[in-house]
């Protein structure tokens, strides 16, 4: 997307800070997401947004910005949290340390007629998240905006610039999006963000960039990689989509993603690696070991089935950007020891041969891509499914009798989700092996046979989740039919652990 008019948002490390730009871009502005040291190469937007972070104003490597260069684009400026404290010394006033750190909900009591709250009621609540508050004001600041305790939480300096103490971009936050809204709105014609426009703009670009040129893709079967392969094919290009099952897949998951990409008309070409994935963590129970044995060897496969590739799609997606702009050094160093197969990525990324055309967008915006590009409801829901396959879903060591337990129960679990209407309402389910085996009765004897997990959990972004309270009926059929129907397994057990301090995954 173009660089212009759009809504700029530097990164000062608040864990929200991306969430900034998925509200401003669901409102239906172009937003996009900057660090402090690229500021003030960002192009020429229509309006900026500094974030919260973690750090304080008062020590003497706090992240700062060039004031000068700032008021120079003549834009509105919108300071959150730790944004809204960088604004005030700015403008001349000064921020110290609270009594109490604010953390939580709160009322906001709006207290002029300012257009910032135009249409947010007296007492909303909003989400603090902030030890340090501004003490002196400047004599160009306003307060526009107090909590229940008469605390200053939003400020305006001169004509364009407003800070607000808390986190409008969090559901915490009842009409945060409101509050963006309305800041939005005071900043003329911004650039819009529709996604027909995104895919139009992305085939010209993929044309352009890949030319004569063939371009391979890995294609796992989950949207990410099907979206990118779907839309390579859409642009017309030379393109190789390679599919790599490593024999941790679900049941009759590899014919499930056949079948998808020849619905959508997408050749794929398929490399069974099964035998030497299982072969390659015999007996290896170290779930770190095991993820490393299988990154490595599917980079060995993948290119093994590559050759010389002229260039290369990812699917990578905006947070994945995010992450890897705030971990570089960290990140770098890491892939490097990975494994010698990854620096042929390496050579190929500095030559400009690697191609992410999903690299500025969020997960929901690549569903609404794939809607676009006439993929599947069915295929664009589909649950996450992680790298590791099934791997992560037994712990301990991996074998095939193992993985097919797991296969049997996790399919009866998502049928059974399916048919009450409930597969669409969470994020991801799944069945896991406990490796664990416990006693019971199986006919008048006893048994003594392996634990099932199920785990269901709704989540935004997987950054954390929620159990669901699925009904007792669904779970209730769901045991008898693997305690009847699944040989080696005598108990079922329903996850109902939070993230954090649970993850999704079991490994």
């Amino acid at each position: 997307m173009q660089e212009i008019n759009h809504v700029a948002v530097l990164d000062f490390g608040s864990q929200y800070t991306q969430l900034i730009v998925r509200r401003v871009r669901e409102l239906g502005y172009f937003a996009k997401l900057y660090a402090t040291e690229d500021f003030p190469n960002i192009g020429k937007p229509g309006a900026i947004i500094l974030s919260g972070g973690p750090r304080s104003t008062s020590e003497l490597d706090a992240p700062d910005i060039d004031f000068e260069a700032l008021k120079g684009f003549g834009v509105p400026v919108l300071g959150v949290c730790y944004g809204m404290q960088l604004l005030n010394i700015k403008f001349g006033g000064s921020v110290a340390s609270s009594n109490r750190r604010e953390y939580g909900p709160a009322a906001l009591t709006t207290v002029t007629d300012e257009a910032l709250y135009e249409g947010v009621s007296q007492n909303s609540q909003v989400w603090m998240s902030h030890s340090d508050t501004v003490k002196i004001l400047p004599d160009c600041a306003k307060v526009i905006a107090t909590n229940q305790h008469g605390t200053p939480v939003s400020l305006k300096w001169g004509n364009s610039f407003y800070g607000i103490q808390f986190h409008p971009e969090v559901t915490h936050s009842h009409q945060g999006i409101r509050i963006l809204h309305n800041f939005l709105l005071q900043c003329g014609e911004l650039a819009p963000f529709h996604i027909e426009d995104f895919k139009r703009e992305l085939i010209e670009n993929i044309r352009t960039t890949v030319g004569s040129k063939q371009v391979v893709c890995g294609v796992s079967g989950g949207v990410d990689s099907t979206v990118l392969a779907v839309l390579l094919n859409e642009a017309g290009v030379n393109v190789r989509a390679i599919f790599v099952d490593q024999g941790l897949m679900r049941k009759n998951e590899g014919d499930e993603v056949r079948n998808n990409f020849h619905r959508m008309g997408v050749e794929i070409e398929t490399v069974d690696a099964s035998e030497r994935f299982l072969t390659a963590l015999s007996g290896v129970d170290d779930p770190e070991k095991k993820r490393k044995i299988i990154g490595e060897l599917f980079v060995d496969v993948f290119w093994d089935a590559v050759g010389n590739a002229e260039m290369l799609a990812q699917g990578t997606l905006y947070p994945d950007v995010i992450e890897s702009a705030s971990n570089a050094k960290s990140k770098a160093s890491k892939i490097k020891t990975h494994h010698n197969r990854v620096d042929r990525i390496l050579e190929l990324q500095e030559q400009g041969k690697v191609l992410e055309p999903l690299a500025e967008l969020f997960k929901d915006e690549v569903r609404a891509l794939g809607t676009s590009l006439g993929i599947p409801q069915d295929i664009l829901m589909r649950h996450p499914f992680p790298g590791p396959g099934l791997a992560v879903r037994c712990p301990g060591i991996i074998t095939e009798d193992r993985l097919e337990i797991i296969r049997e129960c996790d399919a009866i679990f998502i049928s059974r989700l399916k048919e009450y209407g409930w597969y669409d309402k969470v994020w991801q389910a799944y069945a896991g092996l406990v490796p664990v085996k416990t006693v019971g009765v199986k006919g008048d004897e006893r048994s003594y046979e392996w634990a099932i997990t199920l785990r269901a959990v709704v989540s935004e972004d997987a950054m954390t989740a929620d159990w669901v309270e699925l009904p007792s009926a669904l779970l209730r059929e769901t045991s008898n039919r693997i305690l009847n129907e699944v040989k080696g397994v005598n108990r079922v057990l329903y996850d109902i652990s939070t993230k954090p301090p649970a993850s999704i995954e079991w490994e």
